[in-house]
């Protein structure tokens, strides 16, 4: 499997897509093509989500062919010389996915060696569950069940604190809920600005912030860039 999930398409003051566009390149040598999914898209259309990603991805010489002009878009996939997945409404894009049956046409590409990039909700789907996103259901899918390519799940703008004067949870405070109702399960708090590459058999966090790890009965710890994540796997 190659996998680049990434926590973020954008930092603060950047343009879209900026600080990952080089990892993406890297991770996509010699790719000429990716088919991708814009249906986490809510309040802009489709073909305005694929416009936004090909006038990055045309700076690494790739063309960007959304599936949403495809007649089978599953069938588009099964094609497909790389994936990739953009963020918004996790569960917008989970249902869409869902009824088209991509979800079960991904995982099998993936499995098959194809190159896979999501970032946000596009990370968010390639884990077990839709679960650890931050969006709110404003669709309800045929189930929370996503991709499943990796075992752990992702929780990705992963943030350590409330902003001054708001009294409601913590994402960490989330995340203990999620993992004492599903104990067996592994969390990963991936901060702005990083990503997980696995690649060769080998997972790595690329980035200048630690990930914050979570599951049930361990107490929540930091791994750092560089650091063995052989665990998840």
């Amino acid at each position: 499997m190659k996998l680049l999930l990434i926590s973020n398409s954008t930092n603060a003051g950047e343009e879209y897509l900026r600080y990952p566009l080089p990892e993406i390149g890297r991770f996509l040598q010699g790719v000429r093509e990716i088919v991708f999914v814009p249906y986490a898209a809510v309040t802009f259309s489709y073909a305005e989500y694929e416009r936004r990603v090909q006038a990055r991805f045309a700076e690494l010489g790739i063309r960007v062919r959304s599936v949403h002009r495809a007649g089978d878009p599953a069938a588009f996939v099964r094609r497909a010389e790389a994936i990739c997945v953009g963020g918004g409404n996790t569960f917008a894009l989970a249902r869409k996915m869902q009824q088209q049956g991509l979800m079960q046409a991904i995982l099998r590409r993936i499995r098959a060696g194809v190159p896979y990039v999501g970032w946000s909700a596009g990370s968010n789907v390639c884990c077990p569950t839709i679960s650890t996103t931050n969006d709110m259901p404003i669709v309800q899918p045929e189930s929370f069940r996503a991709i499943g390519a990796v075992k752990f799940q992702i929780n990705p703008h992963y943030l350590d604190a409330n902003p001054a004067g708001h009294a409601g949870e913590t994402r960490e405070q989330r995340i203990r809920e999620y993992i004492e109702a599903n104990p067996r399960r592994w969390v990963a708090g991936l901060r702005e600005g990083c990503m997980l590459r696995y690649d060769g058999g080998r997972l790595e966090l690329i980035g200048g912030r630690p990930m914050r790890m979570f599951r049930k009965g361990v107490e929540p710890f930091e791994v750092e860039p560089g650091g063995d994540l052989s665990f998840l796997l």
